[in-house]
């Protein structure tokens, strides 16, 4: 970590870097923000923004930025804030990284920070006559300010932009969001293939899409600031019901990362299970997404190939903690209570039986004429995009981006096992959909080598760690821990402010999900395509819409 202060106090004298976390953290005006940042990407090869998390620390409101270098997968984070609380201004490094766009008006959303030079400021998920910042700590709830409304949401034709004029002052720029001679049609919210409450707003050429903006936040739950008012255990539920296709994915990495603030080890066995939960998780997903995307091109039987073999999965999470989806069994310290005694054998049957059946989905569907006619050459993302907008996961792998989470920063007990990062490099729908068909053989063969392990083992070893508190306390400081989910790279951000007083709750707990990023991409893997590939081409981005509606 020597090196790198070197390097960037060499880049910028001004700023502060402190090496002695586990993450270097560069504290830096934002003045000169912008001008660090560029130099991060492109002398320092910093070209993953990871994750832009909002926070208001009472004397400042900021961002704490997560940056990654693909080529050695170091990190460094990265804190800019101001003390102006009536109007609070940042640089904005959506030029820089384009997952900055959608990340950038997040912040503002729920923080009011304004970003200087970026292209769309307005707000994301709540509506355009909401008032107030939900998660600055001096925000009022009364439900007199912010009462439900009956009336529906006006479109945000408009848009505006702040620029920075070269005597230092800022100017506020209007836009329009569609010129008055496009013609824009409406999809969704309330359409089968948008995979739940999404809204889009195309423009259109005649069937030709010129541009696509995306309008959600219709189930947004305000699930970070109710955890604020949480203690830590109560918050593992919520990890649940964001993506619920990779409900014990989620919940593990928060659980990892409050273990990490504590010092806390996990026994082996729990891992295990944990390791074995997960990989279960992901083959259910990307079931799901195989038989979604199917069913949205016309292959209706292939939708129930998919979810055939998934009961044999549901059947394994109901006999292990008794639910089917959202399981509430991974928990600080380990996992609630051991396995059923069929444990082994159930997972290894299905594995069996559902690597048996990839073959009946490939000749299926995967040669089939039409499939590959409306996948093929249809909704590209190149690497560098890729890159540039932080994607993740099957999509972000389908473009050659080597982003799989247990091999760059290998978690739990993933750095045991053998197993390939699957990637291909044509970035099309069809590469997408083939990278998660090829993953499910991998996460069978893990699954199998962890069955091993845990056979191994005997009825050795706990299920828990021994002496978890009952109140738990993290001393003052910030923590980031990140896994591979279904989807893509799944981030907890949790600080504490070290509160001495029994019922210790979290000072800011951001979630980073990837479908956030995945929607940041939909204009540009649309844009060109004809208006039917729209359906085709997010349903291979495979998001999940209370992932985005955190």
């Amino acid at each position: 970590m020597a090196d790198i202060q070197e390097k960037i106090t060499q880049l910028c004298p001004q700023a502060q870097v402190d090496t002695t976390g586990e993450i270097a953290l560069v504290t830096v005006d934002d003045a000169q923000w912008h001008e660090l940042a560029r130099a991060l990407k492109q002398q320092l090869h910093y070209d993953y923004l990871t994750a832009v998390v909002g926070m208001d620390w009472k004397d400042a409101l900021g961002c704490m930025y997560y940056l990654t270098n693909t080529a050695t997968q170091e990190m460094i984070h990265v804190k800019v804030a101001t003390t102006d609380r009536e109007h609070p201004m940042l640089h904005s490094v959506s030029d820089l990284w384009a997952v900055a766009n959608y990340q950038e008006r997040e912040v503002y959303d729920f923080f009011g920070i304004v970003f200087i030079g970026h292209p769309d400021m307005r707000r994301f998920f709540l509506r355009n006559d909401w008032v107030g910042y939900p998660l600055r700590k001096d925000y009022d709830a009364s439900p007199e300010l912010n009462p439900l409304r009956l009336d529906d949401e006006q479109n945000e034709d408009y848009t505006c932009h702040w620029e920075e004029q070269p005597d230092g002052k800022v100017k506020k720029v209007d836009g329009k969001v569609f010129e008055d001679d496009e013609y824009v049609i409406n999809i969704g919210p309330q359409h089968p293939s948008t995979h739940g409450v999404m809204r889009y707003r195309a423009s259109l050429d005649g069937e030709i899409i010129k541009k696509v903006d995306v309008v959600s936040g219709y189930i947004h739950r305000g699930i970070e600031k109710m955890c604020e008012s949480l203690m830590y255990p109560q918050t593992l539920l919520y990890t649940e019901r964001m993506d619920y296709m990779a409900a014990h994915i989620n919940r593990h990495c928060l659980c990892l990362c409050i273990e990490k603030a504590m010092g806390l080890e996990v026994p082996r066995r729990a891992e295990l299970i944990r390791l074995i939960m997960d990989e279960l998780m992901r083959l259910s997903s990307h079931l799901l997404s195989y038989g979604c995307l199917t069913m949205d091109q016309g292959a209706t039987t292939a939708f129930f190939y998919g979810f055939r073999e998934r009961e044999l999965i549901y059947d394994i999470f109901d006999r292990t903690c008794g639910a089917r989806m959202s399981m509430s069994y991974c928990t600080i310290g380990g996992v609630v209570a051991d396995v059923h005694p069929d444990f082994l054998k159930d997972v290894r049957n299905a594995c069996d039986v559902i690597e048996k059946n990839l073959k009946e989905y490939h000749k299926l569907f995967t040669g089939n004429v039409i499939a590959v006619g409306r996948m093929t050459g249809v909704g590209l993302l190149s690497q560098e995009d890729a890159i540039n907008y932080a994607i993740t996961g099957p999509t972000g792998r389908a473009s050659g981006h080597r982003c799989d989470v247990r091999k760059a920063h290998p978690y739990s007990l993933y750095g045991e096992m053998e197993f390939d990062e699957v990637l291909r490099e044509g970035g099309d729908s069809m590469d997408r959909y083939m990278v998660r068909m090829l993953e499910m053989e991998q996460s069978i063969k893990i699954l199998r080598q962890a069955c091993d392990k845990l056979e191994a083992e005997g009825a050795q070893g706990e299920f828990i760690a021994p002496k978890v508190p009952k109140m738990i306390k993290l001393p003052a400081g910030h923590w980031y821990q990140q896994v591979e989910a279904s989807r893509g790279a799944f981030g907890v951000y949790l600080e504490s402010d070290g509160d001495p007083k029994p019922f210790q709750k979290p000072y800011r707990l951001h979630f980073q999900s990837p479908c956030f990023n995945l929607i940041g991409v939909v204009d540009l893997t649309c844009k060109g395509n004809m208006i039917a590939d729209l359906i085709t081409i997010t349903a291979s981005l495979d998001y999940v819409i209370p992932d985005i509606d955190r």
